[in-house]
């Protein structure tokens, strides 16, 4: 069954020009080192803008199915991807000192990204089925069920993702209308929680590192001084643009590499330096107004699973914008979140646009 109605134009819009300015900005800050590596300057562009194309062709499919169809394959989706994201333990493969991803040759999955997905539709499905509330043990199932995708990712370990899950799941039960004294009392026990893994090592001691070289960013211990040295790249790599930038396929820290992964988690670097201020205060702005966009189309939504799905879908986006930006710039500590429809990547890419189809769809029936 199709979708009735028309979709948020706005939400559309800024979308696709998300996922434009992020084919360009990629482009832009890899050409430069191409060349002079004697590579092809096109080579991230023609890969990025294949991912592009296929997302923009999956999100005008997942936009025009009636998103309450959604709600019948959120168990088994669910299912799949917790098998995916343990699968990948046995036969992933291993990069950056983590093992977070199928390599099929051609192209690499990294299965959390999905898992992220799977868990917004089950926990959706499974609150909007009790119109009633959410009773103590609705809470405690539902905390179980983000647990299981939750410890298998962070063992991996991808901690960012994690802590993404935990924010969706925690929105969403405010939006379930959970009591305030449940979400505290749900606080204190994952305060305990985190607090007990740091102590018992259950952490990375890069993992660990990342978050001293963020509270401690004038720190000259040794073990996390390339840490800090790569952040404090990254900032004056944003400084350097000024007001406008020193143009596009230029900026010295960007040009000579100075900032590491700088077309994935570091895009944003580019985009400060070589847009300038004016630049980069125009793409926050964009992030923004999609941002508005979703918490709108949750907001109006008719239907309970359209709401919640919306809800976990706008923290999706909005926490991994700021998650990714604000490392960039120091306030916020060094995790592998991409900044969402920009940064170089195809399982972002074709994940996001999955999201964004399944926001459409909400926004088609808002009338309904």
């Amino acid at each position: 069954m199709l979708a009735n109605g028309s979709v948020d134009k706005g939400l559309l819009l800024g979308f696709v020009a998300l996922a434009l300015l992020g084919d360009f900005m990629i482009f832009s800050a890899t050409r430069t080192a191409l060349e002079h590596a004697g590579y092809d300057p096109l080579y991230y562009l023609k890969r990025q803008s294949l991912w592009v194309a296929i997302g923009l062709v999956l999100m005008t499919v997942v936009s025009r199915i009636d998103f309450r169809r959604f709600e019948i394959v959120a168990t088994p989706l669910y299912v799949a991807s917790v098998i995916g994201v343990a699968g990948v333990m046995f036969f992933g493969s291993e990069a950056l000192g983590a093992q977070r991803w199928y390599d099929f040759g051609f192209v690499q999955i990294q299965p959390s990204e999905f898992a992220v997905l799977g868990l917004i539709l089950a926990a959706s499905a499974y609150a909007a089925r009790r119109p009633e509330g959410l009773s103590k043990r609705d809470i405690a199932r539902l905390i179980t069920m983000s647990l299981l995708p939750m410890g298998i990712i962070a063992v991996q370990p991808d901690l960012g993702t994690a802590i993404i899950m935990t924010m969706i799941v925690a929105v969403m039960v405010v939006v379930a209308g959970v009591p305030p004294r449940m979400m505290a009392l749900m606080g204190v026990l994952g305060g305990i929680i985190a607090s007990l893994s740091i102590y018992f090592g259950y952490l990375k001691p890069y993992q660990v590192a990342r978050l001293v070289s963020f509270l401690n960013q004038n720190s000259n211990d040794k073990n996390i001084a390339d840490l800090i040295y790569h952040v404090n790249n990254a900032k004056n790599a944003i400084g350097a643009g000024g007001l406008f930038g020193t143009g596009l396929f230029g900026g010295l820290q960007t040009t000579l590499g100075y900032v590491p992964e700088q077309r994935t988690d570091f895009i944003f670097t580019a985009i400060g330096e070589q847009l300038g201020l004016l630049g980069s205060l125009s793409v926050l702005a964009l992030i923004a107004f999609v941002s508005y966009r979703l918490f709108v189309v949750s907001r109006d939504a008719k239907d309970q699973f359209g709401r919640l799905m919306v809800a976990g879908i706008f923290v999706f986006f909005s926490y991994s914008s700021f998650q990714n930006i604000g490392m960039t710039m120091g306030i916020m500590p060094v995790t592998g979140i991409p900044l969402p429809l920009i940064s170089y990547g195809g399982t972002a890419a074709i994940v996001f646009s999955i999201a964004a189809g399944a926001a459409l769809s909400v926004s088609r029936r808002r009338g309904s």
